[in-house]
């Protein structure tokens, strides 16, 4: 995975998207340093086998981390934890539609237009609902 700290990079981490949990802000690291791989092969024009693999590793590791967050979310009795079940079920279910699509559709479907969807969906969840919790499984002894 490349650097996410470089300024060129598609997605970068600052600090606001923080959660208040290191481990859960380490894997939104690796979120976004997943996109940005997405991002670099579909501007380096690779081909549908190299980005449905990144595809696959995005999608893969975006549901380990929503079990691993929904975990702590249910151990620390965090009042919200079904609606953000909810929003993460949603946006599985978009992404494993993608993939499926992937297979019959051209390269083209994974454009832009998909990457500022990525980036919007990831930024708004941390920095909204993701950051609601921190408070709460900092409490329960998550930090």
């Amino acid at each position: 995975m490349g650097k996410i700290e470089t300024s060129s990079a598609f997605m970068t981490w600052t600090p606001e998207m923080s959660v208040g949990v290191g481990a859960l802000d380490d894997d939104h690291k690796v979120l976004i340093g997943i996109i940005n791989e997405l991002h670099d092969g579909i501007v380096a024009g690779h081909k549908k086998e190299i980005l449905a693999s990144v595809l696959d590793h995005l999608v893969e590791y975006t549901k380990f981390h929503f079990a691993k967050e929904e975990e702590l979310l249910e151990k620390c009795n965090f009042q919200a934890t079904q609606n953000h079940k909810m929003e993460h079920a949603s946006f599985v279910s978009r992404m494993t539609n993608l993939q499926e699509r992937l297979k019959t559709a051209p390269v083209a479907m994974l454009d832009l237009e998909l990457m500022s969807f990525l980036r919007n969906w990831l930024v708004t969840h941390i920095q909204g609902s993701d950051r609601k919790y921190g408070p709460r499984l900092n409490a329960c002894g998550y930090l």
